[in-house]
């Protein structure tokens, strides 16, 4: 099977550095197709994509990763973005219950260690499941958020699901996803109005203060070197990885745009 690295999409890249969340959205659709979902953890920046999504007016259906310890107001703006923008959710589920993996493996989140395999179990193999169904996920990250965000592609390959992440917002700043969301009165999970600058699982999400980072809430009783589940590739790329992702030939053509000429 052909395939088709991070370097390779780094001209796609640098053209599609100037286009808009739109013409990104679009692009998606026409090389993908069917093979197309978008990926919400019911976010901001998440609600904002789905609101797109239904304002386009484009067959994408919508991955959420229900972890079993989801907040209420989570798990109800889902539902409310389902309803009020016609789109189809699929909720996906970890295999244990929380309470099922605590008898197993006791109270993973208390340690930094834990936490990596509690993310993984909760977050990251619901979603591994799907292999196989995508040849490419939409995904919210934005270069605003900082920290491993900061420098977040366009594109990028995700290894362990075999699929192109697509980001569409990369390039949004905090104002300019205000001001969107705002004009189009986006459907947004209340949490955010009550000091959660991120939101994830009820057991290790607090709000934060005025003063602090955007994700000083996420595992806060771990300290600042954990700030990230792992469901989202590119938070854990360095510059010595040259990750690639398996494609048919014609769908690498497609999205690089060339052809290849296979006579010999």
């Amino acid at each position: 099977m052909p395939r088709l690295t991070q370097a390779k999409l780094a001209e796609i890249n640098r053209n599609f550095d100037d286009r808009t969340p739109d013409d990104l959205l679009r692009w998606a659709v026409d090389i993908f197709g069917a093979r197309l979902a978008a990926i919400s953890a019911m976010q901001k920046a998440g609600s904002v994509i789905c609101h797109m999504i239904s304002r386009l007016k484009l067959d994408i259906p919508v991955l959420f990763v229900d972890t079993g310890v989801m907040f209420q107001e989570t798990l109800e703006t889902r539902d409310r973005i389902a309803d009020e923008y016609g789109l189809t959710v699929h909720t996906l589920h970890p295999e244990l219950t929380m309470a099922e993996q605590t008898e197993q493996h006791g109270v993973l989140y208390l340690s930094v260690e834990g936490q990596k395999e509690c993310c993984h179990k909760r977050k990251v193999e619901p979603l591994l499941a799907t292999k196989g169904e995508r040849d490419a996920l939409i995904s919210s990250l934005r270069r605003a958020e900082g920290g491993a965000r900061g420098e977040c592609p366009i594109v990028a390959v995700d290894v362990e699901m075999n699929v192109l992440r697509v980001n569409p917002l990369a390039n949004m700043t905090d104002e300019q996803m205000d001001a969107y969301i705002a004009e189009h009165n986006v459907v947004i999970n209340p949490l955010h109005e009550q000091g959660f600058t991120t939101i994830g699982c009820n057991r290790c999400t607090t709000p934060v203060l005025p003063n602090e980072p955007p994700r000083a809430g996420r595992w806060r009783h771990l300290g600042p070197w954990s700030i990230y589940c792992g469901i989202n590739p590119t938070d854990m790329l360095d510059d010595e990885q040259a990750p690639a992702v398996d494609f048919p030939q014609d769908l690498i053509d497609r999205i690089l745009g060339q052809k290849t000429d296979f006579m010999i």
